[in-house]
């Protein structure tokens, strides 16, 4: 087998891509979730908890992945829960928002693992994310739990 060389793209193309793509992906990445995804963030707010989840990673204060999360949710630590819709198979987490409703933690769904993991500076996909309060981004955090609050719990 041979390695052939893939073709170049110009620069205008990749950045229509880019800017055109967006809004298209959203949707597209929507089509993936799962029937459990509820409640399900807005593109705007996705967007904001995105870089809630940035900004506490540079400061190493988030929790990463389904057992890291439940033992902290089970000791009592307060933040944000963010939970990936497109996570198969729905048993791996599907007791997690019990549990923050439990402990009236606030949660909600983004639409991809894989921009979650990225956000969060992980080159893996990640299907469940804590993010923990801190003064660094405390505008940024209390706004994403202030709307990621006022979503529609699931019946």
């Amino acid at each position: 087998m041979t390695k052939t060389k893939k073709e170049k793209v110009s620069a205008d193309g990749e950045e229509a891509a880019a800017a055109g793509g967006s809004e298209k992906s959203y949707q597209e990445l929507i089509a993936f979730m799962n029937p459990i995804a509820q409640p399900l963030a807005s593109k705007k707010l996705s967007k904001k908890l995105y870089k809630c989840v940035k900004k506490a990673s540079k400061v190493k204060n988030i929790r990463r992945g389904v057992k890291e999360v439940q033992k902290f949710i089970n000791k009592g630590e307060k933040g944000i829960v963010v939970l990936a819709g497109d996570t198969l198979p729905i048993d791996v987490y599907c007791h997690l928002p019990v549990m923050c409703e439990d402990r009236n933690l606030p949660y909600a769904y983004i639409p991809s693992k894989v921009d979650l993991g990225s956000s969060a500076g992980s080159k893996r996909p990640t299907c469940v994310i804590l993010i923990k309060p801190h003064e660094d981004y405390q505008e940024a955090y209390d706004e994403c739990v202030e709307e990621v609050s006022s979503l529609p719990k699931p019946l």
